[in-house]
């Protein structure tokens, strides 16, 4: 079974960084999208940043470019989601999740409509 599982969240004064970890399990990262989704409270949810597990291409929303920072590493089967100059409005409950058979053109479908495979979330706050 594919399961994710997000981790790294917490509280961080505005201008501060945190790194998430998405631990995968049940599956290669050959030829799967990794992706960092968020959802601050009564807002829907977006998509932040996609990674390729087989090239490693990434791409990001227009919200976080220059900022956060996704990346893989295979060997432990964890995707990372480096978040620097935090800012107020960064404050959602964060999710990974993957998708199969990936195909680079649509990344930016799998980033509006979501993944096959969910993990659980962890919560990002940021104070001003």
């Amino acid at each position: 079974d594919v399961q994710l599982q997000a981790s790294g969240g917490g509280l961080v004064q505005a201008g501060g960084s945190l790194r998430l970890s998405c631990a995968a399990s049940g599956f290669a990262f050959d030829g799967y999208a990794i992706g960092w989704f968020r959802q601050a409270p009564g807002k829907e949810r977006e998509g932040v940043s996609i990674i390729s597990g087989s090239d490693s291409t990434t791409h990001y929303a227009d919200s976080v470019k220059g900022r956060f920072t996704i990346s893989s590493d295979n060997a432990k089967n964890t995707v990372y989601l480096q978040m620097n100059n935090l800012k107020p409005e960064d404050t959602a409950v964060y999710y990974c999740a993957a998708d199969p058979n990936y195909n680079d053109r649509f990344w930016r479908s799998l980033l509006h409509y979501g993944m096959d495979y969910w993990g659980k979330e962890t919560l990002v706050t940021v104070s001003s």
